[in-house]
């Protein structure tokens, strides 16, 4: 098996198509997944098993890059399935009890909370299974290497599986059709140095493809890591400018939303490409993200 059967599936995340993807690997005895979703696309992710001729039951094992919902929340429901669960060892406790995950979140999204998210049921420790930094793990012919990469969450993982990087959040926000990417920088971890050293790492691999869990598989990867090293210092720019300042969250948000909206109308994405960017990765929180690091990192 190439990387060129990685399959992703389109979970469809509020029925925008290009928002949210779960990629699959196919073994001797079941599927493999990268990433489950949220719970809110179970549905989703049935429908594009189905379409290659698997069920639920078929998934034996999910890596996840990290806990966030839109990444994590499935995994729970997946592993009441049958399939064993990997991550970073940050983020285990919150898989085995995400009461306090849950409760961050719904601060923020309040009654928006189970409409967009669906149920995020605890893993089971039998099921779940903590991986180290370079661990390999095997499964039939398939072989994943965990590589820790934090900056986007400081308990995220890439996963490299031969030629290919799946590459979480870490790997930036890129949707199909345009040479046009943005960084998710949600609090509470958002770390500018630590997410460019975790490039920089990512450069000396030499993979030849990357897959962003927003979404898709890129070939061309010396551009998109190099984009997002420059991404990374425009971002440093535009803070050294406007937190001296210090604006209210409100002003930063408007401030930060107006700065990527020009941006998206200079590259000409059509309204359905800002939504799917919309749904990947809400700017107001990559504000609130970048006023935590400035006054919790850059101002301590």
């Amino acid at each position: 098996m190439t990387a060129a059967s990685v399959t992703p599936l389109d979970l469809h995340f509020q029925g925008q198509p290009r928002a949210i993807a779960a990629y699959l690997l196919e073994h001797s005895t079941g599927v493999v997944l990268v990433e489950s979703g949220p719970g809110s696309t179970l549905p989703g992710l049935e429908q594009g098993l189905a379409a290659r001729g698997y069920t639920l039951r078929d998934v034996t094992h999910v890596f996840l890059t990290h806990i966030h919902l839109d990444h994590a929340g499935a995994a729970g429901s997946l592993a009441l399935q049958g399939a064993q669960i990997f991550v970073h060892p940050v983020g285990a406790p919150h898989l085995l009890n995400p009461e306090k995950l849950l409760a961050s979140a719904t601060r923020i999204y309040g009654d928006l909370m189970k409409p967009l998210w669906g149920e995020f049921l605890p893993v089971p420790a039998d099921k779940l299974t903590v991986l180290e930094d370079g661990q390999e793990v095997s499964i039939g012919h398939l072989r994943l290497t965990a590589l820790n990469t934090p900056g986007h969450a400081e308990h995220h993982f890439a996963y490299l599986y031969e030629d290919l990087c799946f590459s979480g959040d870490v790997g930036a926000v890129r949707i199909p059709g345009h040479r046009y990417m943005r960084l998710p920088m949600p609090p509470p971890e958002f770390h500018l140095e630590k997410w460019r050293a975790s490039i920089l790492r990512l450069q000396t691999i030499g993979f030849r493809r990357i897959a962003p869990t927003h979404f898709g598989i890129f070939e061309d990867v010396e551009w998109h890591l190099q984009t997002i090293l420059r991404n990374l210092d425009e971002v440093e720019r535009w803070l050294l400018q406007t937190m001296p300042a210090d604006p209210p969250a409100e002003a930063l948000r408007e401030k930060f939303v107006a700065w990527m909206e020009a941006q998206g109308r200079a590259e000409g994405l059509s309204d359905e490409e800002i939504e799917a960017y919309r749904l990947a990765n809400p700017l107001a929180m990559s504000a609130d993200g970048l006023q935590r690091y400035w006054k919790k990192v850059r101002s301590a």
